[in-house]
C-alpha cells in the first residue's frame, strides 16, 4: 500500500554530481577534492524548492563511483567528489528542518568495474557468483563495459541490497528510485522490498520503467510507483505534432494505471532533453506543465526546468552533460522567459497543493480535435475543467455544452479576472483552468 504522505508529494529532482560541478569536471579544472564538501551546496537551494512548492528532494546518485554515479563502487560511501557522511547528515537535517522529504537513487541492476566483489571475482568463486556470466565474460548493462550486471538470483545479492536500503532509510531518507528497474527480474524486487518494508513500512519505492505493462510489473515487483515515460512522450509529442488524440490515448492509459498505483509524472528529468528545448513552440511549455499538474499521479520537476533552462540530450559519449549542468548559488538571474516560467510553475504547483485531491484524479475528454483538447479532471465531487488550444484561431467554448452551466476561471494565458462565466474564449495557443460552479 502506498504510504499516505505520498498523496501530497511534489518532488524537486536534482542530479547532484552535475549540480555541484563534480561531474563532468570542467575542462582545465582539477577534480573535486573530498574536503570540498560539495554536497552541502544542495542545502542552499532548499528554500528555492520550498518557494516552488515542492515537498521533497529527489536526489540522483550520491554513492561512490568513478564517473556519472551509475557505476557504483560502494553503496555505503558518499561519493568523495560530493563529500562524506557528515555532509549527508547535514543535508538530511536541513531537509527535515524545512519539512522536506528525501528520495535516493538506488542503482542495483549493475555496479562499476571497481566494485569490491568485481575486483575479487577473478580469483574468488564466491565473489564471481555475484555477477551474471563468468570472469572475463560478465554480462553488462546495455553494452556498457564499465557497468557489470549483478546476479539477482544470488541470495547474497538479495541480502546486500536489503541491507543497503535499510541502512540509508535508517539514516533518514524516505524512499528509493530504483534505477533500471526494468532490467532486474521482478522476483528479485518482490523478495527485497517486503523485507525492507518490515522495518520501514512508510518508505516509498518507485521503479524506473520505460515501456511495457507498467501495472503488471508494479504488481509483480511490489513497487509503489513507476516512472510514467509513456505519458511524458505523449505530452510533448502531441503538442509538437498538433495531435491531441495521442495525449487523450495516453491519459486514458494513465487513468487505468491510477486504478493500481499513482505513477511518477514528469515533463523532464536528468535523462531526457529539457522540456523548453523539446517543444517546438515556447508558449506550449505552459500547456505541458498544466497537463502534468492537473492530472493524477506524483509530480516531479527537474531542477532548472522551473527556471526555463534549455538543454538537449544527445546519443553520444557525454551526451547527458547539457541537461546536467552545474548550478551556482541562488538566485539565478533570469531573462523574461525564465521569469515567466518560474511564475507559472509557482502558480500551478500552488494550485495543485490547494487541490490535493488531484493526486488520485481521473481525466475525461469533453472536447477533442487535433489542436483543441478540453478535459475534466475529477476525484469524487471535486473537479476542474482544463481547456488547451494549440491552434492559430481562438477556441470558443459554451460551458453548458461541456456539462457544466457555469464555472469560475482560476487561471490561464490572458485569463480574465476570476468570475463565474458560462462561456470562454481561449486565445490561439492559450489555455484555461476552470472550476465548475
Amino acid at each position: 500500500m502506498t504510504p499516505t504522505w505520498v498523496s501530497h508529494a511534489i518532488w524537486w529532482q536534482v542530479y547532484p554530481l552535475g549540480f555541484v560541478g563534480a561531474f563532468p569536471t570542467p575542462e582545465g579544472s582539477a577534480p573535486p577534492e573530498p574536503g570540498e564538501h560539495r554536497l552541502r551546496r544542495l542545502v542552499d537551494w532548499f528554500d528555492h524548492a520550498i518557494a516552488l512548492g515542492a515537498s521533497g528532494i529527489a536526489l540522483g546518485p550520491i554513492f561512490a563511483s568513478r564517473t556519472h554515479g551509475y557505476d557504483t563502487t560502494d553503496h555505503y560511501r558518499i561519493d568523495p567528489r560530493l563529500g562524506d557522511d557528515d555532509d549527508f547528515d547535514y543535508v538530511i537535517a536541513e531537509a527535515r528542518r524545512r519539512g522536506l522529504r528525501v528520495l535516493l537513487d538506488g542503482v542495483f541492476n549493475h555496479v562499476g568495474a571497481e566494485f569490491g566483489m568485481h575486483r575479487d571475482a577473478e580469483h574468488d568463486d564466491a565473489a564471481a557468483r555475484w555477477f551474471r556470466g563468468r570472469p572475463g565474460r560478465f554480462h553488462t548493462f546495455e553494452g556498457h563495459g564499465g557497468l557489470i550486471t549483478l546476479n539477482h538470483q544470488n541470495p547474497e545479492v538479495v541480502d546486500y541490497v536489503v541491507e543497503v536500503m535499510t541502512h540509508w532509510l535508517r539514516r533518514g531518507v524516505d524512499g528509493w528510485r530504483l534505477d533500471a528497474a526494468y532490467a532486474v527480474p521482478q522476483q528479485f524486487w518482490a523478495t527485497v522490498l517486503p523485507m525492507v518494508r518490515e522495518s520501514f513500512p512508510d518508505a516509498w519505492f518507485v521503479g524506473e520503467l520505460i515501456h511495457g505493462d507498467y501495472a503488471g510489473v508494479v504488481e509483480a515487483a511490489r513497487f509503489d510507483s513507476a516512472t510514467q515515460y509513456e505519458l511524458w512522450k505523449a505530452i510533448w509529442s502531441s503538442l509538437n505534432d498538433g495531435n491531441f488524440f495521442e495525449l487523450d490515448w495516453g491519459l486514458q492509459r494513465h487513468a487505468a494505471l491510477l486504478d493500481s498505483f499513482p505513477p511518477l509524472t514528469f515533463v523532464g528529468n536528468h535523462d531526457v532533453t529539457r522540456i523548453a528545448s523539446q517543444l517546438e513552440r515556447p508558449e506550449h511549455l505552459a500547456h505541458a506543465l498544466v497537463i502534468m499538474l492537473t492530472i493524477g499521479g506524483v509530480p516531479s520537476i527537474y531542477a532548472g526546468d522551473e527556471l526555463g533552462f534549455r538543454g538537449v540530450k544527445e546519443e553520444r559519449f557525454g551526451g547527458d552533460d547539457a541537461v546536467r549542468p552545474e548550478f551556482g548559488s541562488p538566485p539565478v538571474p533570469l531573462d523574461d522567459f525564465g521569469t515567466e516560467v518560474w511564475g507559472l510553475h509557482q502558480y500551478l504547483v500552488g494550485l495543485r497543493r490547494r487541490h490535493p485531491w488531484l493526486h488520485a484524479a481521473r481525466t475525461t475528454s469533453v472536447r477533442l480535435t487535433n489542436r483543441h483538447y478540453v478535459y475534466t479532471t475529477r476525484n469524487g465531487d471535486d473537479a476542474l475543467l482544463v481547456a488547451l488550444n494549440i491552434d492559430d484561431e481562438p477556441l470558443h467554448l459554451a460551458l453548458p455544452e461541456l456539462g457544466t452551466a457555469r464555472a469560475q476561471v482560476l487561471a490561464g494565458s490572458s485569463a480574465p479576472p476570476q468570475e463565474l462565466v458560462d462561456a470562454v474564449v481561449v486565445e490561439p495557443h492559450g489555455w484555461r483552468i476552470l472550476q465548475p460552479a
